[in-house]
C-alpha cells in the first residue's frame, strides 16, 4: 500500500493516530487511502504514520505505565467492563465498517464484534485472578511469595482478516495485566481500529495507556517496537515470515514475544464419519472469512472408502455458496483482500491441475456483472491432490477445498504432520478410541473433533512449531502480559 501527500480538502480523511489521550495526524503529514475489496470504492483516508510517530506514542505508554499498573485490578476490570459496554452498543456500526473495508458477509462481521467484545468480559474478570501464591521453605525461618506484575509497555500488531477480534484478543489482557500498549492495525483495515480507540478514549482510559499509531508501511514501526528499550513485549497476529523477522529483531534485547502466525490446517475424515456431516462442516469452516482464516482446513484428507460420498456432497454445498458484496443478502462467500491473494489462487489451481488434479466447482477468477471490480474468486474444490502441487505445501488462505485420500489412520497422521505448521486441526470420526489417539498424535495447538469452531475467549488459542509462540484467550492470555517475581523473606 502506497503512502500520499495528504489530499487537500478530502472530506473522508481521518485524523486517526491517537497519541497520549489525544487524536492528531502523522508527523510527516502523510496519508493512505482504505478500498473495499468488494467494489474497490474508497471508503476513507487516514494519517501515515511513521516511526517518529510510533517513537511518540512508545513515550506515552511508557509514562503512563507506572500509574496504570499501581491501579487496582478492579479498577483495571471497571474500564474493561465499559469498553464491553460501548462496544456491544455499538456492535452494528462496527460491523457495517468491517465489511465495508474488509469484505467479509456482514452476518460474520456481526459475529466477529460479538467475538470481539467477549475477550473483553472475559479479561474484565481474569484482571481480578492474576493469582500469586507461597512456596514452603525447607528453613523455618523462611517464607516463599510468588507475585506477577505488568511485564510493562507492549507493542501490538494486528492483521486485516479480523480486524475487531485481534485488537481486543491483544488489548485486553494486556490492559488487565495492567500493561500499557501501542497498537499497529494492519494498513488494509485501520478504520475498525480506529473506531474502537475512540471508544477507549469515550470511557476515559488515561492518556498513553493504549495509543494508536496507523501507517502504509509496517516496517519502520516493527522496527522500532523490536528496538525501542522502552518496549517490554512484542505481540504480533500474521504471516510466518514476517513473524519469525520481528522474533529475530526482538531477540537483541531479549523482549517478551507472542506470535500467532500461519496455518495449515489438516482435515481429517475417517471411514466411520458422515460423509455428508463432515463436508459440511468442512465447506463451512473452509469459506470462514472467504478461507482467509489461519483456522481454515488447506489439506482435506478423506478415507478412500468415504472419498465419492465425501466429494459429492463437499461439491454441492460449495457450489451453492453465493458470492458478492458482503454487505448484499445470503453473501456466504465475500472478496479476497487484494489482487495479489487472487492471483494465488489462480496460481495454486494452476499448478494443481498441471500436475493431475482435478478441478469438481470453481477454479477461476469471477468477474461477471457486480463482481468485476471487485477480488472475487470461486469457492473451489480440487480432487486428487497430492505432495508434490504448491497447495499441498503452502498456505492457502483462500475459498480452495483440495481433497487428498488416505488408506490408514497411521498414514492421515502422518500426512497431516508433514508440515512445518501446527495451528489448527479438525478430526471427524465416531469411534472415541480414535478421536483420542489422532488428537494425541497430531502436533498441532488445536484439534476440532467433529467440531469446526474450537476457539472461545475463555480457550487458550495459539500453535506450535512454525504456527507461532504463547497463547491468546482463557488464563494463559493473561499470563502473557505478566512477569513472575519471587520474593523470598527471612523472619
Amino acid at each position: 500500500m502506497t503512502q500520499t501527500a495528504a489530499p487537500a480538502g478530502t472530506e473522508t480523511r481521518i485524523e486517526s493516530l491517537y497519541i497520549d489521550g489525544k487524536w492528531r495526524e502523522a508527523e510527516s503529514g502523510g496519508s493512505f487511502e482504505v478500498r473495499d475489496p468488494a467494489t474497490g470504492a474508497l471508503v476513507g483516508v487516514v494519517s501515515g504514520g511513521g516511526r517518529a510517530d510510533v517513537r511518540a506514542a512508545i513515550a506515552a505508554a511508557a509514562e503512563a505505565l507506572p500509574a496504570w499498573g499501581a491501579r487496582t485490578a478492579y479498577e483495571r476490570s471497571a474500564y474493561l467492563y465499559e469498553i464491553h459496554r460501548r462496544m456491544t452498543d455499538r456492535s452494528e456500526e462496527l460491523a457495517q465498517l468491517m465489511t465495508a473495508e474488509n469484505g467479509k458477509p456482514i452476518r460474520a462481521a456481526r459475529i466477529e464484534v460479538q467475538y470481539a467484545a467477549d475477550f473483553l468480559i472475559w479479561f474484565a474478570e481474569e484482571a481480578k485472578r492474576a493469582y500469586g501464591r507461597t512456596i514452603p521453605s525447607s528453613r523455618a525461618d523462611q517464607r516463599f511469595l510468588v507475585m506477577h506484575g505488568p511485564v510493562g509497555v507492549v507493542g501490538a500488531i494486528t492483521p486485516w482478516n479480523y480486524p475487531v477480534s485481534m485488537i481486543t484478543r491483544k488489548i485486553a489482557p494486556a490492559l488487565a495485566a495492567g500493561c500499557t500498549v501501542v497498537l499497529k492495525p494492519a494498513e488494509q483495515t485501520p478504520l475498525t481500529a480506529i473506531e474502537v480507540f475512540r471508544i477507549l478514549d469515550e470511557v476515559g482510559l488515561p492518556p498513553g495507556v493504549a495509543n494508536l499509531v496507523t501507517a502504509a508501511d509496517p516496517r519502520p514501526v516493527g522496527q522500532e517496537f523490536t528496538t525501542n528499550r522502552a518496549v517490554a513485549k512484542l505481540t504480533f497476529t500474521g504471516s510466518t515470515s514476517v513473524g519469525k523477522l520481528l522474533a529475530r529483531q526482538a531477540t537483541d534485547q531479549m523482549k517478551r514475544v507472542s506470535l500467532e502466525l500461519g496455518g495449515h490446517a489438516p482435515f481429517l475424515v475417517f471411514e466411520d464419519a458422515d460423509p455428508v456431516h463432515a463436508a459440511k462442516g468442512a465447506a463451512m469452516v473452509k469459506v470462514l472469512n472467504t478461507g482467509q482464516a489461519c483456522i481454515s482446513p488447506n489439506r482435506i484428507y478423506v478415507h478412500r472408502s468415504i472419498e465419492k460420498a465425501f466429494v459429492g456432497a463437499l461439491t454441492e454445498r460449495i457450489t451453492r455458496m453465493k458470492v458478492g458484496s458482503g454487505m448484499s443478502d445470503g453473501v456466504n462467500v465475500g472478496p479476497l483482500i487484494d489482487e495479489d491473494s487472487v492471483r494465488r489462487m489462480e496460481r495454486q489451481v494452476a499448478d494443481a491441475v498441471a500436475k493431475g488434479a482435478t478441478v469438481e466447482t470453481g477454479g477461476a477468477r469471477l468477474s461477471q456483472d457486480d463482481l468485476r471490480a471487485g477480488n472475487f474468486f470461486a469457492p473451489t474444490v480440487l480432487t486428487g491432490i497430492t505432495p508434490d502441487m504448491d497447495i499441498y505445501r503452502e498456505e492457502t488462505f483462500g475459498p480452495i477445498a483440495a481433497v487428498t485420500v488416505f488408506d490408514s489412520e497411521a498414514e492421515a497422521i502422518a500426512m497431516a504432520n508433514d508440515t512445518e505448521y501446527g495451528l489448527a486441526s479438525y478430526v471427524y470420526t465416531h469411534d472415541l478410541s480414535r478421536a483420542m489417539r489422532v488428537a494425541e498424535a497430531l502436533k498441532f495447538g488445536m484439534v476440532g473433533i467433529n467440531d469446526i469452531n474450537p476457539t472461545s475467549a475463555a480457550a487458550p488459542f495459539g500453535g506450535v512449531k512454525e504456527s507461532g509462540l504463547g497463547r491468546e484467550g482463557a488464563r494463559e492470555g493473561l499470563l502473557e502480559y505478566l512477569d513472575t517475581k519471587l520474593v523470598g523473606i527471612a523472619i
